[in-house]
């Protein structure tokens, strides 16, 4: 098993295997239902408000580690960093003091105007070279270090000279960040682009990832759509299988955003993750109590 470069000197928490918080669990959650050992919250679902969201996230966080990860960074874009965005995460970091801090490699805002998606970035060394300083100033004004996620994608930039995963493995390095690994987003990438997804997680520096994405995709005929609307499927677990084999134990966690099952069923896919990593590792199961903080 190759565990990386600087195997587990990153530190990053051992967190076990999560789901993602969503609003048609919340009584579930709330009533103590088992299943999982942390939770992921929206990062934005719980910014700027001092309603039923924020008060179910404190009232989870007592009793489960939290990562937030978010969608409106847009840590690639031309435009100045957002500030406001930027303190308002902050007073939530201090308030929460999650696990894990996460967003996406993308660019989702131009001319201040938000785009609601997370498009991707012409790889290239004056992206690289832009986006680290922008991490850099992130993670400054967080205190924190955060992670980026590999985007799903559907088309690439005639001008980019990098393969993604290099890419990443190049930011984390200049901007001494995390990185979080969707599985399924590199197997949807990689049938949508036509690369091979096993050299992607070759690619990947095994001590910089801190944290596993599963969900489920859409077949669209022409190409796979990362929809978050279905179990994983047989090909994304054998590619988790694989990760886990290359890159070592990692907090992961299911993504359900719509079509959105019952709790039971979503821990089934949750227990599926723990049975894949005790067949890769035969050590049993990481549980949250263990978690300090």
């Amino acid at each position: 098993m190759n565990v990386g470069r600087a195997g587990a000197a990153a530190n990053w928490p051992r967190l076990g295997f999560g789901a993602g918080l969503r609003a048609d669990h919340y009584e579930a959650v709330l009533a103590g239902s088992k299943g999982v050992d942390w939770f992921e919250a929206i990062t934005e679902n719980y910014i700027d408000t001092k309603g039923r969201p924020l008060a179910v996230l404190e009232s989870v966080r007592r009793d489960y580690p939290i990562a937030l990860h978010g969608v409106a960074l847009s840590i690639g874009s031309a435009d100045p960093l957002d500030r406001r965005y930027l303190k308002a995460l902050r007073d939530l970091v201090d308030r929460i003091e999650p696990a894990l801090i996460s967003d996406h490699l993308c660019w989702s805002s131009v001319d201040g105007r938000a785009l609601f998606d997370l498009l991707p970035l012409p790889l290239t060394e004056e992206c690289l070279v832009h986006v680290a300083e922008r991490v850099q100033i992130v993670q400054d004004a967080l205190g924190r270090r955060i992670l980026l996620e590999n985007p799903s994608t559907y088309l690439s930039w005639n001008a980019s000279t990098i393969f993604e995963a290099e890419f990443l493995s190049e930011l984390a390095e200049r901007a001494d960040c995390g990185l979080l690994l969707d599985v399924n987003n590199v197997h949807v990438s990689a049938v949508n682009l036509g690369f091979d997804s096993r050299a992607y997680l070759e690619a990947i520096p095994a001590h910089r990832v801190a944290q596993i994405h599963l969900a489920g995709f859409t077949d669209m005929g022409t190409h796979l759509f990362d929809a978050h609307s279905r179990a994983v499927s047989d090909e994304v677990w054998d590619l988790y299988r694989y990760a886990l084999e290359r890159i070592g134990s990692v907090a992961s966690m299911v993504e359900w955003d719509d079509d959105i099952p019952p709790w039971s069923r979503l821990v089934e896919e949750v227990d599926r993750a723990r049975q894949i990593h005790a067949g890769v590792f035969s050590t049993g199961e990481i549980g949250h109590a263990a978690i300090a903080g």
